[in-house]
């Protein structure tokens, strides 16, 4: 079987929120999922290559406070960050139908150089070098 392999344009999105985040829902406030965790369950679903969710240990965002984790207790307002990798189009749309839970985020995007999209997902065995 042969591999098609054709350049694109692979990037990266990064998230920023707060560990407490809560996902919208219809649920109260205490049972509904964090923010970080609904985002890369939607990535997932809609077929985006990486995501990934990055805790912090000291830092701010949105020009807020700097925070730090503390030796005993975590501070649930310390910035994190959810990481999504795929095509530039893929991140755009994920955007553009995830509004509702980005609003107020900071969100930076990053061209990845050097990125190779590869087109068959059933492969047995690869070696790549970039």
């Amino acid at each position: 079987m042969p591999h098609k392999v054709t350049p694109s344009e692979i990037g990266m999105i990064r998230i920023y929120m707060k560990p407490s985040d809560k996902a919208a829902g219809s649920r109260s406030f205490w049972s509904r999922k964090p923010l970080y965790r609904e985002l890369v369950a939607q990535a997932k679903r809609v077929g985006i290559m990486n995501a990934v969710a990055h805790h912090t240990h000291y830092g701010y965002s949105n020009h807020g406070p700097i925070r730090e984790n503390g030796s005993e207790i975590s501070d649930p307002h310390l910035t994190m960050c959810v990481e999504l990798i795929g095509q530039r189009g893929e991140l755009e749309r994920f955007c553009e139908g995830h509004g509702d839970l980005l609003a107020g985020k900071v969100i930076v995007y990053k061209h990845l150089e050097g990125a190779v999209s590869l087109m068959r997902t059933r492969l047995r065995r690869m070696h790549v070098g970039l």
